[in-house]
């Protein structure tokens, strides 16, 4: 093994999970242990903490309360959206973090985030190499969008399919209690990779979920749609819709933007803004169908449900930021850590490494095959990959009936 001294420093960075402090958690307390470990840094708000040197001691926070981020929901360090710039074009920004690496002595950098962030950290590792400064640069992913690439599946999306498979048994049973038909539109997230709206089929596979599920990965058609919605509702009284909120049409625009064109907002990496497609697509539906109709947008609550987390999901966010920091250990530089699904019917699950720039700015689709023919459904093989991953029920300590989440002192370097 290739013996390097220094400080470790973690960021986490993106939209939050019910699982990413597990994840920080088990980078933290690898490091924590570590003989090779000089000081244990927390960035505050990922990269922009770097940027405007604004670092957390996290040597000098109580171990007890650090071990409560492992059921603590979205990102105790704070995360940020911040797209850095290409270093061969303006450099500025790595300079500025290489010289910060250097203040403190950091020569161990862990970022916790999806595809943005992989992209993020694919740079950085680059950047320092080619200015000779020691430093292994290690991925830990998580998005509950689980489009990352090279990984069967990333932490936070176990959770989040748990919750909304949940929440769609629920719904269903509220929207089938009374004697007159409904039609129910629920819009759940995923901007160009379906896997969140897909756990709505989870619901299905029990028998009280969605009727009709339309991912972005297949072409949506406003015609097909309420045509449909009128087979289900004259056969059942009662209709359930799932769509994710970045379906499209065989063009590829957004349906959203056929209601209100708030697409044309971007955020810093270029993304659309995307939202309110479910009241849309409701109103829609009541106009060429005479019943009660409503929509239902599960927005923000369906990334941080930590009361209904996987246990399978915490767990295997904790190994992943573990497994992030032995591989640093170990001399592993500029990777990503990924799961990989062992064989057999029995569900296992380990991690294994993959290149950066391999997994930077790719976005992993649900396979063709397991969505029906007619592209309104999901299939068994789907229900097979989804169902070992919402296994086991949250352990968080409850404190007058509500969940103690973590509270660091978060005491800054400087």
């Amino acid at each position: 093994m290739s013996i390097l001294k220094g400080a470790c420093l973690i960021g986490q960075s993106g939209g939050p999970s019910a699982v990413l402090n597990a994840s920080a958690l088990g980078c933290i307390e690898a490091a924590l242990k570590s003989d090779n470990i000089t000081r244990v840094y927390g960035a505050a708000h990922g990269i922009k903490g770097v940027l405007d040197d604004r670092l957390y001691d996290m040597n000098l926070e109580d171990p007890a309360e650090l071990k409560l981020m492992m059921h603590t929901p979205a990102s105790v360090l704070g995360t940020c959206r911040y797209k850095l710039q290409d270093f061969l074009v303006d450099d500025w920004e790595y300079k500025r973090i290489l010289e910060v690496f250097k203040q403190y002595n950091i020569r161990y950098f862990f970022y916790n985030g999806g595809n943005d962030s992989m992209d993020t950290c694919s740079k950085i590792s680059s950047f320092l190499s080619q200015n000779n400064y020691e430093c292994r640069v290690i991925g830990i992913p998580k998005t509950i969008d689980n489009d990352l690439a090279h990984t069967d599946h990333c932490p936070g999306y176990g959770s989040a399919a748990k919750y909304i498979a949940t929440s769609c048994m629920e719904i269903y049973r509220d929207a089938m209690v009374y004697d007159t038909g409904s039609i129910t539109v629920l819009e759940i997230m995923g901007r160009n990779a379906g896997w969140l709206t897909a756990a709505s089929a989870i619901a299905t596979y029990k028998g009280i979920g969605p009727d009709l599920i339309y991912l972005p990965e297949i072409a949506f058609d406003m015609a097909d749609f309420i045509s449909d919605i009128n087979r289900v509702y004259e056969q059942k009284g009662d209709v359930l819709v799932a769509v994710s909120e970045g379906i499209k049409d065989k063009i590829g625009t957004y349906i959203t933007s056929y209601f209100a064109d708030d697409t044309k907002e971007k955020d810093v990496f270029g993304h659309a803004k995307l939202g309110g497609l479910a009241a849309n697509l409701a109103n829609y539906t009541n106009a060429k169908i005479q019943a009660k109709v409503r929509g239902i947008e599960f927005g923000l609550i369906q990334r941080c449900a930590a009361h209904v987390a996987s246990e399978t999901d915490v767990n295997e966010a904790y190994m992943a930021g573990a497994d992030a920091f032995k591989a640093a250990e170990s001399g592993e530089t500029d990777k990503m850590v990924a799961f990989v699904r062992g064989p057999g019917p029995e569900y296992t699950c380990h991690t294994t490494l993959v290149d950066l720039v391999e997994v930077a700015n790719v976005e992993k689709k649900i396979p063709i095959e397991w969505i029906n023919e007619a592209g309104n459904g999901m299939l068994q093989p789907f229900i097979d990959y989804a169902l070992p991953l919402i296994q086991g029920e949250s352990q968080m300590p409850i404190e007058d009936g509500l969940p103690r989440f973590a509270h660091l002192k978060k005491i800054c370097t400087r």
